[in-house]
């Protein structure tokens, strides 16, 4: 589980530099929330879990975690495209981008129950 985070954090990192890339080529700063939202959510947090996971095999092992790798991604796919779409003009996207956030921060309370439960000293 941890090498997988790991890998497909990896993948976020390079999308959001491309965002990166992109605006700072066209002077157009509108996509500023995905390209940081991409980096603090994919790259970043993803490469920490997935760290925290590698080190402690114990907390990577449950289906806490295999959970968290799946609501993650997905709410976090969801959120992304649906505020590029809301960004490029169509509000009709606001409910995908709140099934989005909601999916991701219930990932992101499930890794955490996971560690305060199951992260024992050995």
């Amino acid at each position: 589980m941890g090498i997988r985070l790991i890998k497909i954090s990896v993948i976020y990192f390079m999308i959001g530099v491309l965002f990166g890339l992109y605006m700072s080529m066209t002077h157009d700063y509108s996509f500023t929330p995905v390209h940081v939202h991409i980096n603090l959510l994919g790259w970043t947090s993803l490469t920490l879990a997935g760290i925290i996971y590698h080190l402690f095999p114990s907390v990577s092992a449950t289906r806490l975690a295999k959970a968290h790798f799946w609501l993650h991604n997905i709410g976090l796919s969801l959120m992304m495209i649906g505020l590029i779409i809301l960004i490029s003009g169509s509000e009709g996207v606001v409910p995908v981008i709140a099934a989005g956030g909601l999916l991701t921060t219930l990932a992101v309370l499930l890794f955490g129950y996971n560690v305060l439960t199951k992260l024992k000293a050995e």
